[in-house]
């Protein structure tokens, strides 16, 4: 926001708290004479404050405070910002949620730029492309940042967007996908249970944790994997303007921020101040001002974070053999 449009909205809120005083001490002070002072000047004080808020959110309209917008990816990265029915590391923000706060960002007129702050491990597949793709949307310069960790799904997220910035110390890369699975076959055998098969389709039943798995099993669920990782080349190598044999030969390694700069994996090193001023000289103006969008949560919603919370804490490490099939697949 410029000078000149913070000073006409100063005016317009000192203007709106002149008229609405001036008409509380009218109404409650000096014509209902009747009332008591005290009584009236308390009144006058509440259409005092509720007209300077009138005038503020007036004002807010027509000359907002910000011309950048800032989402932010922190934690792994789900479709629900948790781990599903098993437990897992809280504190991710849901993906369907970033999306909304980039597109709403979008939609707003007095928005030119998009920041999305990086501080993630990853996650899984679709969720980080769904995000990508709202970056890719955006109708404005958009500016990827990290500060601690741009890895995997996050830097399949910064692939979508113009640039990417980080610290000399940021953790950068881990361009790869993993599945997994628990073996319990073994546990099983010692507790005396066994796996009894019904399943249409050869496959169906592939990745189960209390069976082995066989050759063919293993085969087609690599092949996922490897399917995967060549979508995953492909987005980098598009996105970030880098040969496919390149990203290819960094082998899921991850780079502290000089190194991937140095390689080509980052576009500049610096603070978020200097960001900010590479930024304002982009738009031409003497300085951006950033806005945090975020989603409104209720307040059931932030208690079930602190239950999730609890939950993990007490749970996560014995929950990895409680559901029958566990392959999970994530970048």
């Amino acid at each position: 926001m410029d000078r000149g449009s913070g000073i006409v909205r100063l005016v317009i809120v000192a203007i709106g708290a002149a008229v609405f005083a001036a008409l509380g001490v009218a109404l409650f002070v000096v014509y209902p004479e009747s009332l008591a002072d005290l009584a009236g000047v308390l009144i006058a004080l509440v259409v005092v404050v509720a007209g300077v808020r009138i005038a503020n959110n007036v004002a807010d309209s027509l000359f907002p405070g910000y011309d950048v917008a800032e989402v932010a990816v922190d934690g792994p990265i789900t479709r629900d910002g948790g781990g599903g029915r098993l437990p897992s590391s809280p504190g991710g923000t849901p993906a369907d949620d970033i999306v909304d706060q980039i597109d709403r960002a979008d939609d707003d007129d007095h928005v030119d730029a998009l920041l999305l702050k990086l501080n993630t491990p990853g996650g899984e597949v679709v969720p980080s492309d769904d995000i990508r793709l709202a970056a890719e949307r955006f109708d404005g310069p958009t500016v990827a940042y990290t500060t601690d960790v741009c890895a995997s799904g996050g830097y399949w997220i910064a692939s979508g967007c113009d640039e990417l910035w980080a610290r000399d110390g940021s953790i950068v890369g881990s361009i790869g996908v993993i599945g997994s699975r628990v073996n319990a076959s073994d546990l099983a055998e010692k507790m005396g249970l066994s796996y009894e098969r019904f399943a249409a389709g050869e496959y169906k039943d592939a990745g189960t944790a209390l069976k082995e798995m066989d050759d063919d099993e293993r085969e087609y669920l690599q092949g996922l994997i490897d399917d995967y990782y060549e979508t995953f080349v492909e987005r980098v190598s598009d996105g970030r303007d880098l040969e496919p044999e390149f990203v290819r030969d960094t082998e899921a390694r991850i780079y502290l921020g000089e190194e991937a700069y140095e390689m080509g994996l980052v576009d500049h090193l610096g603070t978020r101040r200097e960001l900010e001023t590479e930024l304002a000289d982009r738009l031409d103006r003497d300085e951006v001002t950033v806005e945090e969008f975020e989603p409104e949560r209720p307040l059931m919603a932030r208690v079930g974070t602190g239950a999730q919370q609890l939950a993990y804490a007490f749970g996560a490490g014995i929950a990895g053999i409680a559901e029958d099939r566990e392959f999970k697949l994530r970048l």
